[in-house]
C-alpha cells in the first residue's frame, strides 16, 4: 500500500469575461492562457490540470452554462476508468479594488447585485438557491484554506485570506460551485486576484500554478 505514490488529483479552473467598469479582466486571460504555461513548466507528479473555461460575468441567466461546465467534469471522471482521485473546482475572480490575492473561505447565499450583470440581471437581497432557505446561510470550501496560505506567503506571494466574497457575481458562482461539490463528492476554491496594473501578469500567472500546487499538496 506504501508504494501507491502521490494521490491523484484533476483541478479545474474558470476565470470570467470583462464585465461594467473592468475592461480587462486579468482572470480571463489567466484561464485562455494557464495550459500552455503549465505544460511548459510541467506540474507535480499525480496533479493534473483539468479544463480551463472563461465564464460569463452573469448569475441567473448564465447558470445552465456553470451547471454544463461543472457537470463535464462529472462526465469526464465517470467516463475515463483511468480517472480517480480528487476533483477540485478553482475559481478565478477579479477584486478591481485590491492589492493583493485572495482566498476565499466561504460564499453566501445571497444575490444583491450593485450594478446589473453583463445579460442584465440585478437582484436585490434574494437566495441564491430559495430552497437553502435564509440569505445568511453561508456554505464553506472543504479545502484547507489556511494551509494554501501558509504555502503561498512562503513563497513569498502576498495573499490573504477572506471570509467575504461580495454578493456579485463570483459569490453567485462560488454558492453554487460549493453546493455542486458537496454533492458530487468534490471540492471548490474561489481565489480573487488584482488588476495587472496591481499585480503583474507574469507574477499572476506563477501565482495560480503555485495555487494549483498548494491545493494538490493539502487537499
Amino acid at each position: 500500500m506504501g508504494s501507491e505514490g502521490p494521490k491523484a488529483i484533476t483541478i479545474h479552473v474558470t476565470g470570467f469575461k470583462k464585465f461594467l467598469g473592468v475592461s480587462e479582466n486579468p482572470t480571463e486571460k489567466i484561464a485562455n492562457n494557464l495550459r500552455s504555461y503549465v505544460e511548459k513548466r510541467g506540474l507535480p507528479s499525480g496533479l493534473s490540470l483539468g479544463s480551463c473555461t472563461v465564464l460569463e460575468t452573469a448569475g441567473e441567466g448564465a447558470k445552465s452554462q456553470l451547471y454544463e461546465v461543472l457537470e463535464s467534469s462529472v462526465a469526464v471522471v465517470s467516463g475515463d476508468k483511468n480517472i480517480s482521485g480528487t476533483v477540485v473546482w478553482l475559481h478565478l475572480g477579479v477584486n478591481s479594488g485590491a492589492t493583493k490575492f485572495a482566498i476565499e473561505k466561504q460564499a453566501v447565499n445571497e444575490a444583491h447585485f450593485r450594478c446589473p450583470d453583463q445579460l442584465g440581471w440585478q437582484p436585490q437581497r434574494i437566495p441564491i438557491v430559495v430552497e437553502d432557505g435564509s440569505i445568511t446561510k453561508a456554505k464553506e470550501t472543504s479545502c484547507s484554506s489556511e494551509s494554501i496560505l501558509k504555502l503561498l506567503k512562503n513563497k513569498g506571494f502576498d495573499v490573504v485570506e477572506s471570509d467575504d466574497a461580495g454578493r456579485f457575481v463570483c459569490n453567485y458562482v462560488y454558492y453554487h460551485s460549493l453546493r455542486f461539490a458537496e454533492q458530487k463528492g468534490h471540492k471548490s476554491l474561489f481565489v480573487h486576484v488584482p488588476l495587472f496594473s496591481k499585480i503583474s501578469e507574469d507574477t499572476q500567472m506563477q501565482f495560480v500554478v503555485s495555487l494549483l500546487e498548494a491545493i494538490a499538496t493539502t487537499c
